[in-house]
């Protein structure tokens, strides 16, 4: 099995643009090499390559969903009476990302 090496390292940061300092590089080298180790733990199980993949981690899985029943609610408008800024039928808010106003 082929492992990473620092090179690996800093070509894949710079295709994804991060730019890694030698600490850094070290630091998701440790990663991989603990996660190899434990993929090496992994191996060892005794059938291991003989195990079906699962979807979902039980066995049989029931669901049962309640009946739709449709109940009345409060009308927009009267909850839009609590607000301070709308239009039309919608909350304005202020801006949180970046851009202009």
């Amino acid at each position: 099995m082929k492992k990473f090496t620092k090179e690996m390292v800093d070509y894949l940061a710079d295709k994804l643009l991060i730019g890694l300092s030698d600490e850094e590089n070290k630091l998701v080298l440790d990663e991989f090499e603990a996660i190899d180790a434990n993929i090496d733990l992994i191996n060892e199980i005794d059938g291991i390559s003989d195990a079906e993949p699962m979807t979902y981690c039980l066995d049989e899985v029931f669901v049962t969903f309640r009946e739709d029943i449709a109940v009345e609610s409060i009308p927009i408008e009267e909850l839009l009476r609590n607000c301070d800024d709308t239009e039309d039928r919608e909350i304005v808010v202020p801006r949180v990302v970046g851009g202009e106003e």
